[in-house]
Parts: C-alpha cells; structure tokens; sequence
C-alpha cells in the first residue's frame, strides 16, 4: 500500500500500476465479497471504511429482519475464507436480522487472516481522482494510478490505486421527503422531529414516538417495517397515532404479492399492513405529498399536505421518511463517470433497472462489462450504488458483479462476462396478473407495486426491510 502522508506533496509513482492495491470504498457486505474475490484472483486488496467499524451502516438498521434467508446472503468467496476458521454457515432457510448479519458473518468475515491487515475503519474517502490529472485532462489518464482521498481523524490520508471499487452504498443519503425530488420548505429546520427511514420504534426510538403522533412517508417496504412495529408499539402505548402517506395512487408495493410472494415473510409483512389498514389502526392517505413542514412552538410539527381534497396541515410529534435513497456522487466529480442522467446509475446498467420500465426480479446478471466507465479504466461503482435511484437491488446481485468485476481486473474476461444469478421470482412484479388480498380479489395493479412506477426508490429487503439477498447499505 502507498500512501501520500500530506496532500499536494510531491507524488513519485509508476506509469504502470500492477504492484498498487485495488481500493474497495465500503466495508459492508459486496464490500468485503469484493476483497474476498480481489484475494482470489491474486490482487491485492484495500478496505476503506468510514465508519469504526464493519458494517456499519447494516448496524444502524440492526434491528430489521431481512426478507431473504441466509442462502442469499452470504458471498461465496467470502465463506471460503471463513471455512478454514471453523466458521459455521448460518442455516440456509433461515431470516437473519441485521445485527445477526453483522455478527454472524461480516464481523467474522473481516476478521479472517487474510483479510483483518487489509481494512482500515475510520477513513472516510473524500475524493477520488488521477494522480496530477484532474477530469478536464485525457491524455495518459488511464496510466496514471488513482487517487483515494480519505479523512481519518482531523488528517487527510491519500492512497495510490490501480482500480477502485466504490461499495459505499446509499444509506445516510436519503431522498427527501418533499416531492419532485426536492426538500418540502423546511425540512431543513424538522430535524428533531425526523426519526430516519428505518428507525427503532420498539427499542431505541421508543420515548420519541410512544403514546405521540407519528407520520410514516413512502410506499415501500421500509415504510412497512416502520408502521408494523408502531402498530405493535401502539397496542401497549395508547395514545400513539399513526398516519401513512403514499404519493402514489395505491400502497400495493408495500403489500407485495401476499400468498404469492416467493419471500414468504415480505408476503406476510404486506399481508399484515393490509389488515391493519383495514382495521383503522393506520390512517392512510394516498395521492398525497409532503408540501411544508414547520415546528408549531410548543414542541410539534405542522406538516402540510397536498391531496385529493386539497391542502390540509396534520400536526404530529415525529415523521419517519422512508422515500428511499439516492447515490452521494460528490467525492467522485473528478472522474470520468458515464452514468444516466435519470436513474445515476452506470449507462449500460441503467435501462436494466430504470423503476419505470423494470420489474423486479428480472434484471439479468451483469458484470464488469456492464458497469464500466470507459473513459475511467479501473473504476467501478458496485453493490447497492450502482443501482442509482432505483430501487431493486438484491445482494446476490452485488456478489456476482464484484466476482465479475474482480475477474476483469485479474485479465480473465472469459470468467468476468460468464455472469449468473439464480434469484427466486419476487411474485409482485408488473410482467405478473393484478395482486389479489387473502379471498382473491384484485387490490391493485402490479405496476403500482414493488417497480412499476412507485415514485419511492427503496431497498427491497437490505434493510428494506433493506436491499438485502433479496434484500434498506
């Protein structure tokens, strides 16, 4: 690993850059399934993780149940370094929560001789360029090794690279919860009053929503974790008040495909929501936006919305935004990205996935073909990241692009575009018939459903309850 101890100082390096690392952003899950595959194709890798520890940003939703078994959750790369440790393997059939999925694999993924030397916490990357090359200047930019700027502690550390793999996900940028993808006027002044897309209403959060009004934004399946949980909360806490607004015209993405959803338990997540709907134990409100908010001076929140029967304002004592998230693309500006306009996703990818046009589970495999930057040679964003705004993005979809992409570096093409995926068909898609409640009875058209044209990007499982195997980063 080299390392520039002060940026700006003088820069000795190689035009060519075989003995440099191969620098991984992200030590969640793709991110260490990158570095186990990088290890077997004989590269070196380099973990670069802002947070103190692995998996952090899972850590912040530990809480949620992911909606794939462990059979979709573990990178086969990764459980061949774990296996000569005497690591036991999750059983298959079984949901992990994300705290389990931190202790039962990523914690002691990290931990395995080949990889503990090779993950550095606490280094947030900042930037990452050319060495001496900003984006205006083409000429020898792919001789020229990378530049990872990170932050750790109060310094400023550079690391050379000769590729780099961006897993750094989506989580903590999330949309906001106006419309039309801008902050409702503000949503800059609520902060006290937002509890996160995922927040811990049965544990952590418990005091801040107890026996208070609650509003729940996104049509999601995040949205749905949040307002089961305050059901269950309500039912011991009386006084807590739950209100559910959906842009759209129909909740069905977040009731999912009941008795026909091949993850039984988003099935009966969404089966659940249904009935509390019906039951009166959630206020919902569809075609419905977030237009204003502001603190009402003696410790509320006015929210103003625009529905089908006009404004109105609803004063409540905390908000949950589940609106899904979106790519933090600043510390990449120096880079020759060629990414959708729309989607933020790499171009080739982009039609694949775009939640206009896409159904869920129908992605094909792709691989480092597909996720290139041309005119970056070396630089690929994977994992939940590469999805953009979209929302779909399955781990095992991850696992395979890092083994493709970490096969491409290694100058095995025939390896890296031998692409497969073996998924389980999400029974909510726009390509399926109408969903239908318990007695058969159409509810809503699919493509208001988990794609479709849901205005709420969100993670299927991984925490959604995130985007997980089939998965909220």
């Amino acid at each position: 690993m080299e390392q520039i101890p002060r940026p700006g100082a003088p820069v000795s390096h190689p035009l060519h850059t075989p003995d440099l690392p191969v620098v991984v952003i992200g030590a969640g899950p793709v991110g260490l399934a990158a570095a186990a595959h990088l290890l077997e194709q004989g590269l070196e890798p380099l973990v670069l993780e802002a947070g103190d520890a692995v998996g952090a940003s899972v850590r912040d939703w530990s809480h949620i149940r992911l909606f794939s078994p462990w059979q979709y959750d573990v990178d086969a790369a990764a459980a061949r370094l774990l296996e000569p440790t005497g690591w036991q393997a999750p059983r298959p059939t079984r949901l992990p929560t994300g705290a389990e999925l931190v202790e039962d694999y990523l914690a002691p993924l990290a931990a395995t001789p080949a990889l503990r030397h090779r993950i550095v916490t606490g280094a947030r990357v900042v930037g990452v360029s050319r060495v001496g090359a900003d984006k205006t200047h083409g000429a020898g930019r792919a001789d020229r090794p990378f530049l990872v700027r990170t932050v750790v502690g109060d310094a400023l550390v550079d690391h050379l690279a000769r590729a780099v793999l961006d897993a750094s996900g989506t989580w903590g940028h999330a949309n906001p919860l106006g419309s039309a993808g801008l902050p409702a006027p503000g949503e800059d002044q609520a902060g006290p009053f937002l509890l996160g897309p995922l927040p811990d209403v049965l544990g952590a959060d418990r005091e801040r929503v107890a026996g208070r009004r609650v509003l729940v934004v996104g049509a999601g399946h995040s949205a749905a974790n949040t307002l089961l949980s305050l059901v269950d909360l309500a039912r011991t806490a009386p006084g807590t008040r739950i209100t559910w607004v959906v842009r759209g015209a129909s909740p069905a993405r977040a009731y999912g495909g009941g008795k026909a959803d091949e993850l039984p338990e988003r099935g009966v997540l969404g089966t659940r929501l249904r009935q509390a709907v019906s039951a009166g134990d959630v206020d919902l409100l569809t075609s419905t936006s977030v237009t204003c908010l502001a603190p009402t001076g003696d410790g509320a929140l006015t929210v103003t919305l625009d529905g089908p029967g006009g404004p109105r304002d609803l004063v409540v004592d905390a908000v949950a935004g589940a609106t899904g998230f979106r790519p933090h693309l600043e510390p990449l500006r120096e880079l020759r990205l060629d990414l959708d306009p729309a989607v933020e996703a790499p171009a080739r990818l982009a039609p694949l996935i775009d939640p206009e046009h896409h159904s869920c589970g129908t992605v094909p495999a792709h691989g480092a073909d597909v996720l290139a930057h041309p005119a970056e040679p070396g630089f690929f964003v994977v994992g939940a990241k590469s999805y953009g705004r979209a929302p779909t993005f399955l781990l095992a979809t991850g696992y395979e692009q890092v083994r493709s992409v970490a096969a491409h570096l290694a100058g095995d093409d025939d390896a890296a575009r031998a692409v497969l995926l073996d998924l389980p068909e999400t029974g909510v898609c726009s390509s399926l018939p109408p969903l239908l409640d318990d007695d058969g009875r159409a509810v809503a058209d699919p493509s208001d459903g988990c794609c479709g044209s849901s205005p709420e990007p969100e993670l299927i499982g991984f925490p959604t309850g995130l985007r997980h195997g089939r998965t909220a980063s």
